[in-house]
């Protein structure tokens, strides 16, 4: 059976992340979408608010569950008994980014690989940063975001 890991932020879940785990559910058997806790980024969202979205989100998928973590993915990945990453990409930017991360995770452990899925082209703009500065500015993000994260962000940022 195989299992894969689908780490990340999420903050907010976005149309493009959703696309890269509805993909993922039809390449493994099991796919696992994990909510970062700590990070070096700021979270908006706590983890708890996060992992309860991508609940909603994705309790259509049957072999989707969503976790939560801390410290390095590849441990992670170990205790959840897979060895596959799996991550979406939008651009050359992207690329070079999750290459390095990629990396780094097989000289840590060279038993997990990560896999890598293209977005689809309509994503391929979509940033959770810039979807959170347009919430912030009054701009509306429907097309970028399910109706329940954007309420979500509407409360957030437009106190």
């Amino acid at each position: 059976m195989s299992k894969a890991v689908y780490p990340g932020t999420f903050d907010p879940v976005t149309y493009g992340h959703l696309d890269v785990i509805r993909r993922g559910a039809q390449l493994f058997d099991s796919l696992v979408v994990s909510v970062a806790g700590s990070s070096v980024k700021s979270a908006l969202f706590s983890v708890e608010e996060r992992v309860t979205m991508m609940k909603l989100l994705t309790a259509d998928l049957p072999n989707v569950t969503v976790a939560s973590f801390d410290g390095l993915v590849i441990q992670h990945v170990r205790d959840l008994d897979s060895r596959i990453i799996l991550r979406g990409i939008r651009t050359v930017g992207d690329f070079e980014y999750e290459l390095q991360m990629a990396l780094t995770n097989r000289n840590l452990d060279h038993s997990i690989e990560t896999i890598f899925v293209m977005s689809s082209e309509k994503y391929s703009f979509v940033r959770s940063s810039t979807i959170k500065e347009a919430v912030r500015l009054g701009g509306d993000v429907v097309d970028m975001v399910p109706p329940l994260v954007a309420d979500a962000l509407k409360k957030k940022l437009r106190k």
